[in-house]
């Protein structure tokens, strides 16, 4: 098959076909390189590439794993056994781990065979994907906006044809900001359902790994390659019996499902986004769902999210700091500095908080399968801007508040996605943001795949980039 016809399929079309013998690993790495030849020059989504590598693995990709020997795309967060690994930072930029994270490992295990490293922000803080290592990614749909981040390599990839699957990270909407911006769908699951480490932070449940593809169905087949539990990980989940994919077949429908736009007044919204988001939940009520206009109480987000996030960065990256502060942006330094400032109180007080809240949400899923509401607040922003400062006439306080509508899910650990529900009237992709209970990643997908199938947007994606201004 040529490039032509091979780089449209889906991943779970291009499984079937190295299951079947029609194609090799050695075919999708050739039509893989050719584009991106063509197109990576623009976008910047893969800044490091590794084929011989991933030709001398290839042989050992089993027909019978998950992704037999499908092509994967890994972010530059995670650790690859033997590639530049340089975590968005100029400290990293001559890496090379002797080995590769749990997630890589779970990946290659189940035939995925990596080839490239996408691009991401320093650390991956900040939901705009540039570095002072590699530069910036620019959005395929319009080349002078934000591929947002912090897995803005890996969403700007599946969108211009240079990946099939690709893996992400989400602490503040790392997973669906990108994929929202781009129009693609990001997963983050459920912490410990995707292993990864080793960590210094393995008991952390705020960031997790999870996969991107190109529609629903390809995601839950790369969940199935990535989910399972770890010894190096403590807080991995057992392998469910039931696959993801097989979830998604069951067509599993939601009977009552809440929308919010602004998730109970936490945070502003356009309000072009949030006429999108509003018109795609008529969809669950065409398909025969309850929508109702509900949320489940986030008091205390920002106090939650803000103090556990600092103290992540100010437990894990101290020692940059002291060592390397000349190299680091400012907003990394922000936020370790932040951490480093936190009382002992301020730590406890968002604990408990973190606690009621979890309590809360838990209890509206009582009532509620899902919650709808946008995946970004605003569509793609200009590239050069690092950050949404203001919206509807609010100014945000820090570099990373305009990701509200996206990590109060993340401190709830719920399992949430972005999937594509339309496009602005200047043909920018937006995304809807579908949660589920914790643990629910099944019901969630099944509910998603349904969605995506009665919505019927074609976005045509893999898309040549498309120059803007």
């Amino acid at each position: 098959m040529s490039v032509a016809d091979l780089i449209p399929k889906t991943a779970t079309e291009i499984v079937s076909l190295l299951k079947n013998g029609e194609v090799t690993t050695g075919d999708l790495l050739d039509a893989l390189e050719q584009r991106i030849e063509a197109v990576d020059g623009t976008i910047n989504a893969l800044p490091t590439l590794c084929f011989d590598r991933a030709r001398d693995r290839a042989s050992a990709a089993s027909k019978d794993s998950v992704l037999a020997g499908l092509p994967v795309a890994i972010k530059d967060l995670t650790a690859t056994q033997g590639v530049l690994t340089t975590y968005g930072s100029p400290i990293y930029k001559d890496n090379v781990p002797d080995s590769s994270d749990i997630l890589v490992q779970m990946l290659e295990a189940e035939g995925g065979v990596v080839y490239a490293k996408a691009n991401t922000p320093e650390f991956g803080a900040g939901a705009n994907t540039f570095n002072e290592v590699f530069g910036r990614t620019v959005n395929p749909w319009n080349t002078s906006r934000s591929v947002a981040g912090s897995s803005g390599g890996s969403a700007a990839a599946l969108a211009s044809g240079t990946a099939w699957l690709a893996s992400g990270s989400d602490l503040g909407g790392s997973l669906r900001n990108p994929a929202s911006f781009c129009g693609i769908v990001g997963f983050r699951p459920t912490p410990g359902r995707v292993a990864h480490g080793p960590s210094d932070l393995p008991f952390g449940s705020m960031s997790v790994d999870g996969p991107m593809a190109r529609n629903v169905p390809d995601v839950a087949l790369m969940l199935d390659a990535m989910a399972g539990e770890h010894p190096v990980d403590p807080m991995s989940l057992a392998r469910p019996a039931e696959s993801f994919t097989d979830a998604v077949k069951a067509k599993r429908m939601p009977k009552r499902v809440a929308l919010s736009t602004d998730l109970g007044g936490i945070t502003p919204v356009d309000k072009e986004v949030a006429a999108i988001v509003e018109k795609a939940a008529k969809v669950f009520e065409d398909m025969g769902c309850i929508v109702e206009e509900a949320s489940p109480d986030f008091t205390d987000v920002q106090l939650v999210f803000q103090t556990l996030r600092a103290m992540q960065f100010a437990a894990g990256k101290k020692a940059l700091l002291e060592k390397h502060r000349d190299l680091l942006k400012p907003e990394v330094i922000w936020n370790i500095e932040k951490g480093l400032e936190l009382t002992m109180d301020e730590i406890a007080q968002a604990e408990l908080a973190r606690g009621r809240l979890y309590h809360r949400v838990e209890q509206f899923y009582r009532t509620y399968d899902l919650v709808l509401s946008p995946a970004t607040i605003v569509p793609p922003y200009p590239v050069e801007h690092r950050y949404v400062e203001a919206c509807n006439g609010h100014t945000f306080s820090n570099y990373i508040e305009w990701c509200t509508v996206a990590y109060a899910f993340t401190c709830a650990s719920c399992p949430a996605l972005s999937v594509p529900a339309g496009f602005t009237a200047d043909g920018l992709p937006v995304g809807l943001q579908i949660a589920g209970r914790p643990r629910g990643e099944a019901d969630l997908l099944s509910a998603a795949a349904l969605y995506e199938t009665a919505a019927g947007i074609k976005s045509g994606i893999p898309i040549d980039p498309r120059a803007g201004s």
